[in-house]
C-alpha cells in the first residue's frame, strides 16, 4: 500500500523540485555575477532549504545532532557515510554558517540546473575519480581554499552510495590531500541514517515517511593526529554509530 501511494507524491515531488533547480539557475547567476560571492552562497542555502522541504511532500522529515559541537570559524572537513543524494541538501541548509564546498565527481558540473552551476562556480572540488593527476590537485585547491577562508568541505570517502545503508570501505587518496592541505583543519565524522530508504525502489517511486538522522560527533583537530591515527578513528566513528 506504502508503495502505491508513493506513485503520484513522487510525481509531484518531482515537478516541485525540478521547479526549483529552474527558478534558482538564473537567481544563482545574478548573485553570483552582480552581488558576489556571499549572495551567491546564500542563493545556494535559500535552494536547499526549498529542496529540503519539498521532501516532505513524501512525509520525509529530519533529525541533525550535535551542531553544539563544531567549532566557529574553524576549516571543516565533514566526512560522511553516502546513502542518497538526498544526503546533500540537509548539509548545505543545516551547515550553512560553515559554507560547505563538495568533493563531487565531474559529470555533475554539467548538465543540472543549479547544482551543476554551484558545484562550478562555488567552490566545490569537480574530480575523475578514475584520472587522480585531475583529481589531487582539484582536491588540493579546494583543501586551501577552505583552510584559508575558514570554510568546511563535505566528502563521502566510500565513493558511492550504499544502497542498503550498509557502508562501504572508505577510500584514502581524497582524505590524505585534504589532511595535508588543510593543516588547520578539523575532521569531523558525520553519521547519516534512513536516506538509502527514500532510493529503496529506485528512483520511482520514491520511499515514504522515512526519518533521515544526521549525527555530528566530535571534530578532530588535524595537528593533533597523524594521518592513520585520523582515518581509522573518522571512519570507526561514522561506522559504529550506525544503528
Amino acid at each position: 500500500m506504502q508503495k502505491i501511494i508513493s506513485y503520484p507524491l513522487t510525481v509531484l515531488f518531482y515537478l516541485v523540485f525540478g521547479l526549483w533547480l529552474i527558478i534558482f539557475q538564473p537567481i544563482q547567476w545574478i548573485c553570483y555575477n552582480v552581488f558576489g560571492y556571499n549572495a551567491h552562497r546564500l542563493s545556494v542555502a535559500f535552494l536547499n532549504f526549498f529542496l529540503l522541504r519539498t521532501t516532505h511532500i513524501l512525509g520525509t522529515t529530519y533529525v541533525v545532532k550535535g551542531r553544539e559541537k563544531l567549532p566557529p570559524n574553524k576549516p571543516l572537513i565533514f566526512v560522511a557515510n553516502h546513502q542518497s543524494l538526498y544526503d546533500i541538501p540537509p548539509f548545505i541548509w543545516f551547515m550553512r554558517a560553515w559554507h560547505p564546498k563538495f568533493i563531487s565527481k565531474k559529470e555533475l558540473g554539467k548538465g543540472i540546473p543549479s547544482v551543476s552551476y554551484n558545484l562550478k562556480y562555488g567552490g566545490s572540488a569537480l574530480i575523475d575519480r578514475k584520472d587522480p593527476k585531475q583529481a589531487l590537485p582539484e582536491i588540493k585547491k579546494c583543501a586551501e581554499l577552505i583552510n584559508n577562508n575558514n570554510y568546511s568541505v563535505v566528502i563521502f570517502p566510500e565513493g558511492t552510495r550504499s544502497k542498503t545503508g550498509t557502508p562501504k570501505p572508505f577510500s584514502v587518496n581524497g582524505l590524505k590531500m585534504l589532511y595535508k592541505f588543510a593543516p588547520d583543519a578539523y575532521f569531523v565524522p558525520v553519521t547519516i541514517e534512513n536516506s538509502w530508504k527514500m532510493t529503496r525502489y529506485g528512483q520511482f517511486p520514491l520511499g515514504i515517511g522515512n526519518r533521515l538522522k544526521f549525527t555530528v560527533h566530535e571534530p578532530l583537530k588535524i595537528s593533533e593526529y597523524n594521518f592513520e591515527e585520523i582515518f581509522e578513528k573518522t571512519e570507526k566513528t561514522v561506522k559504529n554509530n550506525l544503528t
